[in-house]
């Protein structure tokens, strides 16, 4: 089950809000929250709160446990620009604009509907098939092509590639 939550009209530059983006995508809700306490920028609080918010949703509707799920996607668009001006010297505006941003981000569980202990046996299990794929594949043996015969003289010294 996927649960969305949504931050707009934040008032830092969507730019800037990508950093902490790609530090989180992909990664459990846990292993999240530990990056996002000891990351030093101005976008983490909004993160941590978009993040408590979802997991609050998705425990509250889905009985959905906080081990169990992940960040599968974590979009920054960007929102509205606020725009003002700057006084400049012979009486000239500089435009300026405050960028915002909207955040969204989509919880989902690894195992549906398995609680803490059920995941890691099912692992545990999802990884003894994966060897026993791996064990059945054949394995193939490519054949070498033969090599070009080398250029002789001082055609040799002109065609030759520069190393770097």
């Amino acid at each position: 089950m996927q649960k969305k939550t949504t931050v707009r009209y934040l008032r830092i530059a969507p730019r800037k809000v990508r950093l902490v983006a790609d530090l989180i995508r992909g990664k459990k809700v846990s292993e999240a929250q530990t990056i996002l306490q000891f990351a030093r920028k101005g976008a983490v609080k909004s993160f941590q709160k978009a993040i408590r918010s979802a997991l609050a949703s998705a425990a509250n509707n889905f009985q959905i446990e906080g081990s169990n799920v992940y960040i599968s996607k974590v979009l920054v668009d960007e929102g509205p620009k606020l725009k003002r001006y700057r006084p400049r010297a012979r009486g000239r505006a500089y435009p300026i604009q405050k960028k915002t941003s909207h955040i969204t981000l989509v919880l989902e569980e690894l195992v549906p509907g398995i609680g803490k202990k059920e995941v890691k046996s099912f692992r545990g299990a999802q990884k003894a098939e994966r060897r026993s794929q791996a064990q059945e594949k054949p394995k193939f043996h490519y054949e070498r092509t033969p090599r070009r015969p080398r250029l002789e003289g001082i055609k040799n010294r002109i065609f030759r590639r520069k190393t770097v």
